[in-house]
């Protein structure tokens, strides 16, 4: 069944996000005391007294500002075209502002049902100054505290109310692409969930709005654009994929601002929980020791990569050259993880980025019987058997994502040893640059 869409709209830092993470029980949306901070949308599945949907937190509407405020406010006209319900935040502490009346006007002829709601009403003695919202001509508002939660029972009631049955062609129209972590049909069963990652400004955003096939996430060439970790499911033909955008890591000593460190954070978390990583270096500035810090974040939390040089096109040969030899020297731990050179922009190449997650989802998936993983340790064995009469007795594959092979062994064996039976099991079953993980038990 499809969740009704709920979207939060009204100009900048008005408390829309505290007021999305006081409706969703969590502090999922970034929240800081200062205009700009929410970009992307961000959706997550709410439920109250038994009644399910989805909402969405959106940036400050301002189409009159700077280009990335323009950007910004394209993504809240989106959302507001797809939604069943728009909550419409003003802060009541200020009062009707300017870029109030605008939001306004522009939800008066959109058509979307608008619930109006009069933020930062902390107190008895606030509820009077409510009322002068009445200008606006969106009815009656309900006044809340976002902060405080004082009487967000109360616009969770209304937004119920207001919800039509869970059906139509807005909702479904939404249900094709779930935005937020872990939102909505974003986590549904068998979906691999794609994060990409990189430094901030080599072009992730793009590559993502190429892979996706829309501008669901906001390019500029501004460093720190995407705050938030944004996912996407898309339909391909071999089934869903969910894809999600982080923001860009840079070096801990270089991040000091709140915000940064947060997204940070988030996009660190979408690493751990992602099936599969691309990882975007720009090709432009070489492989970097950042670029090869963040590959090792990704080895360690044991999900495949696929290096992609983007921006690959401005480069001539001799550039070429010595990008080959940066590669080689500060990604060769990645081992036989595919690397695609790409122009995330113009979209050469961005087509064999497909080809290349199916393939590493297959091994990541692969199970292979006892008795095959048997025959090649000792096979392996055979060939090269280890120091000090230590043999594997037996041996077994005990789970997927990724492989994880049981070895029982009548004593120690050096890691050595390990890594030749781990390439031995790596190349017998084409596990390609999935990471394989061997677990030792002794008898």
């Amino acid at each position: 069944m499809t969740l009704p869409i709920v979207v939060i709209v009204g100009r900048p830092n008005v408390g829309k996000s505290t007021l999305f993470n006081r409706l969703l029980g969590d502090q999922a949306a970034i929240v800081e005391d200062r205009p700009g901070v929410t970009r992307d949308r961000f959706r997550r599945e709410v439920e109250w007294l038994g009644r399910r949907f989805a909402l969405v937190d959106t940036g400050g509407w301002r189409p009159a500002g700077s280009e990335l405020d323009r950007k910004v406010s394209r993504q809240v006209e989106t959302a507001v075209r797809e939604a069943d319900l728009v909550v419409f935040v003003v802060d009541v502490s200020v009062g009707v502002h300017d870029d109030d009346e605008a939001v306004a006007r522009w939800l008066q002829t959109s058509g979307t049902d608008v619930v109006l709601v009069a933020n930062k009403v902390d107190t008895e003695r606030r509820e009077a100054d409510v009322w002068d919202l009445l200008r606006l001509g969106l009815g009656e508002p309900v006044s809340v505290s976002a902060l405080h939660g004082r009487k967000a029972g109360d616009l969770l009631d209304e937004i119920c109310a207001r919800l039509t049955p869970p059906a139509g062609p807005r909702g479904s129209h939404a249900a094709e692409a779930a935005d937020g972590v872990g939102g909505g049909d974003a986590d549904a069963p068998g979906a691999p969930r794609v994060a990409i990652v990189g430094r901030p400004n080599v072009g992730k955003s793009t590559l993502f709005n190429r892979l996706v096939g829309e501008d669901r996430s906001i390019v500029h060439d501004m460093p720190g654009t995407t705050r938030d970790a944004i996912d996407t499911r898309v339909e391909w033909p071999d089934g869903p994929v969910t894809f999600i955008d982080t923001a860009g890591m840079r070096r801990a000593g270089r991040v000091d601002d709140d915000t940064e460190r947060v997204s940070v954070l988030r996009a660190l978390r979408a690493v751990d929980e992602a099936d599969i990583a691309i990882l975007v270096v720009d090709a432009s500035e070489g492989v970097t020791a950042q670029d090869q810090r963040l590959a090792e974040r990704v080895d360690a939390a044991g999900c495949p990569v696929v290096v992609c040089l983007n921006k690959w096109d401005l480069l001539d040969d001799d550039a070429k050259e010595v990008l080959e030899a940066e590669l080689s020297r500060r990604l060769g731990f990645v081992g036989d993880a595919p690397v695609l050179r790409i122009a995330a922009v113009s979209g050469r190449g961005v087509h064999r980025v497909g080809d290349a997650l199916r393939e590493a989802m297959v091994q990541y998936r692969r199970r292979v019987p006892t008795r095959d993983v048997n025959r090649v340790i000792a096979r392996a064995q055979q060939q090269q058997p280890a120091a000090a009469g230590a043999r594997v007795l037996y041996a077994l594959q005990g789970a997927t994502d990724p492989p994880t092979f049981t070895l029982f062994v009548n004593r120690e064996l050096p890691q050595s040893y390990l890594r030749y039976l781990e390439r031995a099991l790596r190349d017998a079953f084409d596990l390609g640059a999935t990471p394989v993980k061997l677990r030792v038990r002794q008898r």
